[in-house]
């Protein structure tokens, strides 16, 4: 993937460009939605959530939307990762073994930084 031809990087940013605008909205949503947890939480009369019945499924929904904010932000992050190795002609080899990463799993996550065989050996 390296040596990309002109069409191969266009198609590349666009692709970015298709993700970064799909994660900004996501992102956007679940930072409205974990306000509104905060905010109803906070609207309930001085309850915490150790005392409220409702405490523990709002505490957890409030971990699990944070947890979903932060995961949008990192992919926000990868794929300006990704637009700097467009940029400097690294983009498609992996940043671990500099292998070549496949087409097709560049296609699925254009952010990738690594081939599938290093992603599965992080795990």
């Amino acid at each position: 993937m390296t040596g990309l031809s002109p069409q191969e990087r266009a198609a590349a940013r666009s692709r970015l460009a298709v993700e970064r605008e799909q994660t900004a909205a996501r992102l956007a949503a679940l930072q409205r939605d974990l306000e509104s947890i905060t905010a109803s939480t906070a609207s309930a009369a001085g309850a915490d959530d150790e005392h409220d019945p409702e405490g523990s499924s709002t505490a957890f929904d409030r971990q699990h939307v944070a947890s979903l904010v932060d995961q949008a932000k990192d992919q926000l992050a990868a794929i300006a990762g990704a637009d700097r190795r467009l940029d400097d002609g690294s983009y498609g080899r992996c940043e671990r073994c500099g292998r070549e990463i496949g087409a097709g799993r560049l296609a699925a996550r254009p952010a990738a930084a690594t081939c599938v065989t290093c992603a599965a050996a992080r795990r």
